[in-house]
């Protein structure tokens, strides 16, 4: 067996060592286990909801108008009489795939951006990342509400724009992942064997940064999804007959006086989601952190 083969075991045990000791890490962590259960089970309940939603999305019943929890209606019913779990369990798909899909968008933007700048350096590194001080300095909540209102309020144009304006952090954590990486033998050999800069970068070097890139997509969804609470909350975000949590918070602050669980059971669908996004994200990063396994 050759030393370049031995050396090729000898890392693939280390990595794989890593990950196991993160993965017994996580698993100790109580709140990072419930947050990550909690998060599964939100999930399947929203990409299940067609067929156990109590009732039809469409379904209203204007004489039952909106009545508190009951049999009929485990949370009750909103002002139109439509049954208000069913309209937080669609409520859900929207949220859930604005902070899924915008998310994605801005660490695809985000990744490449940063490690690019990382990995050149130079020249190059300095002018990407003024750029991005120059864009964190826009007042981005102003930018998303001008988009929506030049180009209409399109659910696309939301994921688009949410996640345009989610990247910056993104980049900044990636650069310094790859400055790092990039002094490291594994990349000077993929250099002396003549691969082409995008290969190295997409190839060797972001793999090796999958750690943060993790950590941040969990910590980012939550905010996104508060972003997009908020926009909704204005009326800037997702329109009827689609309908989010940000929405029938929405309705429900109108109505709270009158008819509070309108406003309780969305609001909490929301938090417990949140909780469960950030504890789970709190666990990876803790579990993650190589200084921490080696303690």
């Amino acid at each position: 067996m050759s030393t370049q083969d031995i050396a090729s075991l000898v890392e693939a045990e280390e990595g794989a060592s890593l990950w196991n000791d993160a993965w017994l890490r996580l698993k100790k962590n109580r709140a990072a286990v419930t947050g990550g259960v909690v998060l599964v089970v939100m999930v399947v309940l929203v990409l299940l909801t067609p067929w156990i939603a109590p009732y039809s999305y469409e379904a209203q019943n204007l004489d039952l108008g909106a009545t508190p929890p009951s049999a009929a209606h485990w949370l009750g019913t909103d002002i139109f009489g439509r049954d208000l779990l069913t309209q937080i369990l669609y409520g859900g798909r929207i949220s859930l795939a604005v902070g899924f899909i915008a998310t994605a968008v801005a660490l695809v933007i985000g990744v490449t951006w940063g490690a690019v700048a990382g990995y050149v350096g130079g020249r190059v590194d300095e002018l990407m990342m003024r750029f991005v001080d120059i864009l964190y300095a826009l007042p981005f909540m102003i930018f998303i509400i001008l988009l929506m209102v030049v180009f209409g309020r399109n659910i696309l144009l939301l994921f688009l724009a949410i996640g345009a304006v989610e990247w910056l952090t993104m980049a900044r954590i990636m650069r310094t992942q790859v400055q790092s990486l990039r002094q490291q033998e594994f990349v000077e050999a993929a250099v002396s064997l003549g691969l082409a800069p995008a290969a190295i970068i997409f190839r060797h070097i972001i793999p090796n940064a999958i750690g943060p890139i993790i950590v941040y997509t969990t910590l980012t969804i939550p905010s996104v999804m508060l972003l997009e609470a908020f926009l909704s909350f204005l009326g800037l975000g997702i329109q009827p007959p689609q309908t989010s949590w940000g929405l029938l918070i929405s309705y429900g602050a109108e109505t709270m006086e009158e008819y509070p669980w309108l406003l309780i059971f969305p609001g909490a669908a929301l938090t417990i989601t949140l909780f469960s996004l950030n504890f789970l994200g709190d666990g990876l990063r803790d579990a993650l952190d190589v200084r921490g396994s080696k303690d």
